[in-house]
């Protein structure tokens, strides 16, 4: 059985306050692009050799990380814990870019929940896929309908958003992502928590080109003292019709919405990975 978990965006992200347990609460929307990995899970034959019940093999973009603490892995030992699960291979296709700020670990995470709930029958419904994946990662729930949404708390807590965010219908968008790693760590350390004047949920029901001077990212600012490549793509997909632009999540990629179909994308990003699509 094969799944394709898809990556996301943020559509503005503000960082309110710092917790008592050291994390942040923010506000941000969540919404989902066609970017997608390819995952497939097959049942094990009991006599298969493998020294753990899950057998994980990654092909495509390179994975930085042992593979049994993929969060693949991770999520099929949570659900191990409460339900009895076969033995199973993985097979995890990469094609969302890592530590880029568009969830692509937790996506597959998400997405690996689902598919053992559909294959083995865990009858689990969306709000228990959504209970367990947030114990994988903060914005993990969010891939288990993969719908627009208005997250807070750590990004856990989740809210429809109006259909007027469904006005990015028919515009074009584009992802562009240097050769940088931003970590999280790294990310919070330059933000000074603050409530914004306006809710990002708010502006996104604004006409887009109002966004530009209200829908912000609050990483952006100390990021790109530090990374200018980062600042330099952002101003680079403006002038070349962009009618908005922003750094996803803490980074690296930066996006640009545009309202005709981008030309040269590839030749303006050369050795940067880059996507685009119709949404």
């Amino acid at each position: 059985m094969i799944t394709f978990p898809c990556c996301k965006i943020n559509l503005g992200l503000n960082i309110v306050a710092k917790r008592s347990d050291g994390y942040h609460d923010l506000e941000t929307v969540f919404y989902p692009i066609p970017l997608c990995d390819a995952l497939e899970i097959k049942k094990m034959d009991e006599e298969f050799p493998s020294p753990t019940p899950i057998d994980l093999k990654v092909t495509g973009n390179v994975v930085e990380c042992d593979e049994s603490k993929n969060l693949v892995v991770k999520a099929y030992h949570l659900l191990a814990q409460d339900y009895e699960l076969p033995r199973v291979h993985a097979h995890l296709v990469k094609r969302i870019p890592m530590q880029a700020g568009l969830g692509g670990g937790s996506a597959d995470a998400a997405y690996m929940i689902r598919l053992l709930d559909e294959r083995f029958r865990l009858n689990m419904g969306n709000a228990e896929m959504e209970r367990y994946a947030a114990k994988l990662g903060a914005d993990c729930a969010f891939f288990i309908r993969s719908e627009i949404a208005f997250a807070t708390g750590i990004g856990d807590i989740l809210e429809p958003v109006d259909n007027e965010v469904n006005g990015l219908e028919g515009y074009y968008i584009a992802l562009v992502k240097p050769d940088v790693a931003v970590s999280t760590a790294e990310a919070y350390a330059g933000v000074t928590p603050k409530k914004p004047i306006k809710s990002c949920r708010d502006i996104v029901r604004q006409p887009i080109d109002t966004w530009r001077e209200e829908l912000t990212n609050d990483f952006e600012e100390s990021i790109f003292e530090k990374y200018s490549i980062l600042s330099e793509v952002k101003e680079k997909l403006y002038n070349n019709g962009a009618v908005y632009a922003q750094m996803s999540g803490s980074g690296s990629t930066i996006f640009g919405i545009f309202g005709q179909k981008p030309k040269n994308i590839k030749e303006l990003f050369p050795n940067m990975f880059t996507y685009c699509v119709r949404l």
